[in-house]
């Protein structure tokens, strides 16, 4: 299963004004940093929650459908299933109707009385939307304040950016935050 992303957030689930405020920063010097801050911020908080906090176009490609008609999507949540499409003996692709699929959690499934004649021999690609909306606050606040502290802690200790261990794992008061919203792993 090979999860491509298509299209990042339109915007961030902070804004660079509630940022200035959140750090006490009176002037626009460091606007640039804080954005590249925020934005480092939101990735981190995606990998560690293993989430997607704010709309975002994905693309999951299959080589071929599970037999058991259930795929366990490497993202999440899932907002929508935008397009399905298999693909023909000579590797064109053919659309399918997404209402022959339904979404179950973090999970896609298909009856398998409703798949296609032919299958899904030559691989399956399904095109969603990822996130837990399209504004800022769609996203739980526990996740946006987890993103407020580590934006100010990655502003507070820039030089210590160079060293991997300190980039490597969360302050435990973020790690905290971010922990009941972490979706778990099942082999």
């Amino acid at each position: 299963m090979t999860p491509i992303l298509l299209a990042g957030p339109a915007l961030e689930p902070l804004s660079l004004d509630e940022m200035r405020v959140y750090l006490r920063l009176e002037t626009s010097e460091e606007d640039g940093l804080v954005l590249s801050l925020i934005k480092a911020a939101r990735n981190a908080v995606e990998q560690g929650a293993r989430r997607a906090l704010i709309a975002q176009k994905w693309r999951i490609r299959l080589a071929r459908f599970p037999r058991e008609g259930q795929v366990r999507l490497p993202v999440s949540p899932i907002l929508s299933l935008d397009a399905v499409r298999t693909f023909d003996a000579l590797g064109n692709p053919v659309l399918l109707d997404p209402a022959l699929f339904r979404l179950d959690g973090a999970a896609l499934c298909i009856d398998q009385n409703r798949l296609p004649a032919d299958g899904f021999s030559a691989g399956v690609e399904f095109d969603l939307t990822a996130g837990f909306g399209a504004q800022a606050t769609d996203v739980p606040e526990a996740l946006r304040q987890a993103m407020r502290m580590l934006v100010a802690h990655y502003y507070e200790h820039r030089a210590d950016a160079l060293h991997e261990e300190s980039v490597a794992h969360f302050p435990a008061a973020i790690a905290a935050a971010v922990a009941p919203w972490r979706r778990m792993r099942i082999a």
